[in-house]
């Protein structure tokens, strides 16, 4: 005969698995989207990292150098190399920092914004018919829990850069 602490524990093996199973999602999400941003980064003939700076310049830019470098995790002289090589491909360029004079911001350059997303448009369209079998409460559950997620490894990453 099955005890309620019997099924207490049952159950919480059950939710230790479910746990599991999506931390092992997670990582697999991880690792094909570095394979997928690996060949687009390929295809415009860039370093993984230059591509990772621009989505960073593409989601929070304007910013300057150094904000840059720390949000991307890198040391400064690093995102000097990188943002040579962004300005000369045509994808960034450095400006005067408007509020200080003396200081510089890198900007985002949209002339070649289609190419990357042309690149991109597979995985969005699979993503858009995923989120189409989802009613709008699971949307906002799943972008919820991505949200806290994303802030996590955040956290996480910021810990480990303070060390």
């Amino acid at each position: 005969m099955e005890t309620v602490q019997s099924r207490g524990q049952g159950s919480a093996r059950h939710r230790r698995r479910l746990t599991a199973a999506i931390k092992a999602s997670l990582r697999e999400v991880s690792i094909q989207l570095s394979v997928l941003n690996h060949h687009v980064s390929a295809r415009l003939d860039l370093k993984d990292v230059d591509l990772d700076c621009m989505e960073l310049i593409g989601r929070y830019g304007p910013l300057s150098p150094s904000s840059l470098a720390r949000r991307a995790g890198l040391h400064p002289a690093t995102m000097t190399g990188i943002l040579d090589r962004l300005e000369r491909a045509g994808w960034a360029a450095r400006d005067r920092d408007p509020s200080d004079r003396r200081g510089v911001v890198v900007r985002a350059l949209r002339d070649r914004g289609a190419e990357v997303v042309r690149l991109y448009s597979g995985m969005n369209a699979s993503m858009d018919q995923i989120c189409a079998g989802y009613g709008d409460t699971e949307l906002q559950l799943i972008a919820d829990f991505l949200r806290l997620t994303a802030d996590a490894g955040r956290e996480a990453a910021d810990k480990l850069a303070g060390d």
